[in-house]
């Protein structure tokens, strides 16, 4: 299972990617793969200001649907428009091209309360 060392995470199976005062979020390997094949993901809160853990979209699978956490507190400035046409990308390659959401941080002290990977392993028994 890939989890690398270099993200931060979530209880919620989200994963953080930290460059300045913007994250990029996505689904973890370990989400994907609970979930099965992802067939649609659906984001209708761009350009809007969330707090921790408010829902932020969903991503759908042939078997559930499940609601995604916004995992810091900010506004959501992109959105990975290429899962619209492919939202396969979040199972082929999570920490990449399957990437959802870019949020620019309200508060940077949140970042503290995520999950490091090693952290992030025991949650799921890695």
């Amino acid at each position: 299972m890939n989890i690398p060392s270099e993200l931060k995470y979530t209880k919620d199976h989200e994963w953080v990617r930290i460059d300045g005062d913007i994250a990029t979020v996505g689904i973890t390997d370990f989400a994907q793969g609970e979930l099965g094949d992802i067939v649609y993901v659906e984001v209708e809160t761009l350009d809007e200001t969330l707090d921790k853990e408010e829902v932020f979209g969903t991503v759908e699978a042939v078997k559930t649907v499940s609601d995604l956490f916004l995992p810091l507190t900010g506004e959501i400035i992109e959105f990975n428009s290429a899962l619209e046409d492919e939202p396969e990308k979040v199972n082929s390659d999570p920490y990449g091209a399957g990437w959802m959401i870019k949020i620019k941080i309200s508060d940077a002290s949140e970042i503290e309360e995520l999950l490091n990977a090693e952290d992030y392993k025991a949650l799921i028994g890695a």
